[in-house]
């Protein structure tokens, strides 16, 4: 099996010491899978887990294929929580899919 590193992104509930109306979170786990939709699927199926009552997964994830391989799946390598005042959507266009990423398979012309 491969190994890759998938983002997830989530919305947590509402809290007292926010200063802006959202707090957001992005989580990239490590998965082994036998493609890289099969480790967005699995990323996905643990970020329905991972979220709760306070916290809401998106449904947005971004996967890439690791040149090393790991032997763990589902841990967490990297957290980062951000306020801002975007809407759900709105937030995701402007830090995650802006339109100017190289998504995908990159074949050079």
């Amino acid at each position: 099996m491969d190994s890759y590193s998938v983002r997830c992104i989530f919305l947590w509930g509402p809290r007292q010491d926010q200063k802006a109306k959202h707090l957001y979170e992005e989580r990239i786990t490590l998965w082994q899978a036998e493609s890289i939709d099969h480790a967005i699927e699995l990323a996905e199926q643990e970020a329905e887990v991972y979220a709760s009552e306070d916290i809401e997964f998106l449904g947005y994830s971004q996967a890439y294929a690791l040149f090393e391989p790991v032997t763990a799946n589902g841990i967490e390598v990297f957290s980062l929580l951000r306020e801002s005042d975007l809407d759900p959507d709105n937030y995701i266009d402007t830090y995650f899919d802006t339109g100017r990423e190289r998504a995908g398979e990159y074949e050079p012309s």
